[in-house]
């Protein structure tokens, strides 16, 4: 696993070291998201876990015409139900990926890397987020980020594969 986020990491850097952004007025330059993050547990961690929040911060390049790539990193607290202990469960997602704006502000995006625990013995888990949203301009170079996704971790601790449906509320602003 640890192999995995090596190459994503590393695919990252290098496209965001190589690419150089094109000079549309589509284009509005690289942009850095602040947001805070719930997350709503599915199925059997569901049943575990009650709703997860946390924070990230999210950087965005622009690369062609309404794409830009992403690089997201955060932090996740997930309380555990009362019948399981209460105790809380952290977990530090980090994932590069790509943001398609199909119209004007509404785009589509999708994320894979890693999600590590921040537990003794939690493990790193594969980590894959489709999503989509919408960025409100604010100012010149400013905007609200509203944006919902389908989060997934392969490697379940026994018999619980970790899914939820993220929601990220940020501030962007530009670089």
């Amino acid at each position: 696993m640890k192999k995995v986020f090596l190459l994503t990491a590393i695919a990252g850097i290098f496209a965001f070291s190589n690419v150089k952004a094109q000079k549309d007025p589509a284009m509005n330059g690289p942009k850095l998201g602040i947001g805070a993050e719930f997350a709503f547990p599915m199925g059997n961690f569901g049943d575990i876990y009650n709703m997860g929040y946390g924070g990230s911060l999210l950087y965005q390049h622009p690369v062609a015409p309404n794409l830009n790539l992403t690089a997201n990193a955060g932090y996740l607290s997930f309380k555990a139900k009362d019948i399981f202990g209460g105790g809380t469960s952290g977990v530090i997602p980090v994932k590069v990926g790509a943001r398609y704006f199909v119209a004007e502000n509404f785009y589509l995006n999708g994320e894979i890397g890693a999600a590590f625990s921040t537990e003794d013995g939690g493990g790193t888990k594969f980590a894959y987020s489709p999503g989509a949203g919408v960025e409100f301009p604010v100012a010149d170079k400013s905007s609200i980020d509203l944006g919902v996704r389908y989060e997934g971790w392969s490697k379940g601790d026994g018999f619980v594969t970790p899914s939820f449906i993220g929601v990220r509320a940020a501030f962007n602003f530009g670089l």
